[in-house]
């Protein structure tokens, strides 16, 4: 039996300009996420070092106690440098706004996106709300202050 039969449900509402695009889906059996397709009137180009947000043609409900992460697709990083800004990218179940994907492209080379192009993927993720208490001191630690590389560098 799929276990992916028995997770949250996720309401999507397609929006006009997403036409026939698939909805977010897994593209195989045991993937963590779902891949997310560009909703474009017209193709983007993102030359190198530029960044857009690039729509996706669906909005969504997430239920309570969940979020949803967008990350970058392994296979444009490594091929063309394409990845996700400020990934991962949390989208909150009280956001009702359409899902866009800040892209950046950190390849030498331009890269355009075209409507309908697989261009992130997005993993649903359970929430943990911590509860805020102020104290005067804090628990010793043997670490102690010691902030970037104070655990040495192997």
């Amino acid at each position: 039996m799929n276990n992916l039969d028995h997770g949250p449900v996720i309401k999507f509402q397609r929006l006009p300009h997403a036409g026939e695009l698939e909805l977010p889906s897994y593209e195989s059996d045991q993937a963590a996420g779902m891949d997310i397709r560009a909703a474009l009137n017209e193709s983007k180009t993102l030359q190198p070092g530029e960044r857009a947000l690039i729509p996706t043609g669906f909005k969504m409900a997430l239920p309570d106690g969940f979020e949803a992460q967008i990350r970058p697709r392994s296979g444009l990083a490594l091929r063309y440098g394409i990845t996700m800004l400020n990934t991962p990218g949390t989208i909150d179940a009280d956001y009702r706004g359409e899902v866009k994907v800040l892209a950046v492209n950190h390849g030498e080379q331009p890269y355009t996106f075209r409507h309908g192009d697989r261009i992130a993927q997005m993993v649903i993720a359970p929430v943990t709300r911590a509860v805020i208490r102020e104290f005067t001191t804090l628990d010793e630690t043997t670490r102690g202050d010691g902030g970037f590389g104070s655990t040495g560098l192997e």
